[in-house]
């Protein structure tokens, strides 16, 4: 395919790839190395995936791919961490105060 080809859809009708062990290697890295993880579903759209949001206690978060809710849910019990879907819950305040000092960092530098 060329430069400006079309991207094609998947079989399943979305535009993304489907997770793989990379996808899962972060996510437990993530949580191995931070405290207060939890996780966050977010419903597969017609452009991605169903991804999983992690979010420590400072806000700090990461987001990946996950084989569908029933595969961010046993990523949630095999390493203890709660789950939760984000269209029912929405995110943490923590989350929204980190991106908000991580953009004045950026500013002031």
């Amino acid at each position: 395919m060329g430069w400006f080809g079309k991207k094609r859809k998947q079989a399943d009708g979305t535009l993304d790839r489907a997770s793989d062990n990379g996808d899962q290697r972060h996510l437990v890295e993530f949580i191995n190395t931070r405290t207060g993880v939890e996780a966050y579903v977010e419903p597969k759209t017609t452009v991605t995936e169903t991804t999983v949001m992690l979010i420590a206690h400072d806000g700090e978060w990461t987001r990946r791919r996950v084989d569908g809710p029933a595969g961010a849910f046993a990523l949630g019990r095999k390493h203890s961490v709660p789950v939760y879907e984000v269209a029912k819950v929405g995110y943490p305040q923590r989350k929204r105060d980190f991106d908000a000092r991580q953009r004045v960092k950026r500013q002031a530098s």
